[in-house]
């Protein structure tokens, strides 16, 4: 399953009699609901009947579907809380360019893959102003650590974010120029208008323009500070300044950098 988030539950309510008893359904979908916060396993755990969950799993990772098509080499995370099903998704995926890791941390793999597009905006806007390599590195670097944080407080192991859906998604999105999410931040930060710039998209869609309102929203649930996902949300939603949010962000209160509750919540895990 390949679709935008907003449109997950429309879809499966017109192909969910095809499914058979012994399918399992793969979702690719990166992103989270507006109005519900739910993530798209969320979704599906509300839409499919309840003896479908437990063939339910996610692809998500570095993986620009351009390059996947071309062959090249290219690494992923497979994501289910059955580990059987994790293990099947990954033996029939995985070829010698195409090569499946595999998780129960169904979580940390979904917000990972939903929030970095968020990120991705955030560093083509400091491209498009021109801030330079370092303050690109910072964005990708602490805006992992936000991306962590939440995930932790959802009950997510915070090593997942180290891994191919946290760290490896990010990287990919916030510095490849096949970024549709950075793309859209990089001509925010050279002065054009959101809607102008959505217009021009032929209908592609930004996840990361529609998630920036849900991550926010999510941060302040569940009462975790965020000032990277802060400010793009001010940006993209309220048309705040960029350069005098990037000004605040810089001059708040001065904190160590390790968050002491991430390394409590790292436990060890056995290897897959």
């Amino acid at each position: 399953m390949v679709v935008p988030t907003p449109f997950v539950e429309r879809t499966l309510a017109s192909v969910a009699n095809a499914f058979k008893q012994n399918s399992i359904l793969v979702s690719c979908t990166k992103g989270i609901l507006n109005d519900t916060l739910e993530t798209p396993h969320e979704i599906l755990l509300r839409v499919l009947p309840s003896s479908f969950h437990s063939r339910l799993a996610y692809l998500s990772g570095p993986s620009f579907a351009s390059e996947v098509v071309k062959g090249l080499p290219t690494l992923v995370t497979i994501a289910a809380h059955e580990e059987t099903v994790a293990a099947r998704v990954q033996q029939l995926l995985s070829t010698h360019r195409f090569r499946c890791y595999r998780t129960t941390d169904v979580t940390g793999v979904e917000l990972g893959g939903a929030l970095k597009n968020v990120l991705a905006i955030a560093c083509g806007i400091s491209d498009g102003l021109n801030m330079g390599n370092n303050a690109r590195a910072a964005l990708i670097t602490r805006g992992l650590n936000e991306i962590t944080r939440l995930a932790v407080a959802l009950g997510s192991n915070p090593l997942t974010l180290g891994g191919l859906a946290g760290m490896g998604d990010l990287v990919l999105t916030c510095t490849g120029d096949l970024s549709r999410n950075r793309t859209v931040g990089l001509r925010l930060g050279q002065g054009e208008k959101l809607q102008n710039i959505q217009a021009g998209m032929h209908g592609a869609v930004a996840e990361g323009v529609l998630t920036s309102k849900s991550a926010y929203n999510l941060s302040r649930k569940l009462r975790v500070e965020c000032p990277i996902i802060e400010g793009i949300y001010k940006v993209i939603h309220e048309g705040a300044d960029a350069i005098t949010v990037v000004q605040e962000s810089m001059s708040r209160e001065l904190k160590p950098e390790i968050d002491h509750s991430l390394v409590a919540a790292t436990t060890p895990v056995p290897a897959l």
